[in-house]
């Protein structure tokens, strides 16, 4: 194997392994470690669960808006323009109403429930 070949590689698998989505027990986990304090802002690991979170509600109003534009009855109706303003604590205590045994869903799989729960189709 060639030195050229086996940066790709391990360059792929690299970008293989970011790509996976976070399930919610590692949303938990790394949720666990933030002291509450207000230098939490200050740490990678709190923009990176607050990256994770805002990308699973624009991937939800992604695909709310994919249906809709079909013609599909989509999975949430959320309010076109509607800000959804959520504390960490209304997260965390959604996410630790989620059964052990089912947290191993993705973040996003996650949101999408809830928001089909809170702001369903009618």
């Amino acid at each position: 194997m060639t030195k050229a070949t086996l940066v790709l590689a391990v360059a792929a698998s690299l970008w293989a392994s970011g790509a996976s989505a976070m399930t919610v027990q590692e949303f938990l986990t790394s949720a666990n470690r933030i002291p509450r304090n207000p230098t939490a802002l200050l740490r990678s690991d709190t923009r990176r669960l607050m990256n994770e979170i805002n990308g699973a509600f624009k991937t939800v109003g992604d695909e709310q808006e994919a249906a809709q534009a079909a013609g599909r009855r989509p999975a949430t109706c959320i309010a076109k323009g509607a800000k959804i303003r959520l504390s960490p604590d209304m997260i965390l205590n959604r996410f630790n109403a989620i059964p052990a045994a089912r947290r191993n869903i993705s973040v996003t799989q996650a949101v999408r429930e809830w928001m089909a729960a809170e702001h369903p189709c009618p």
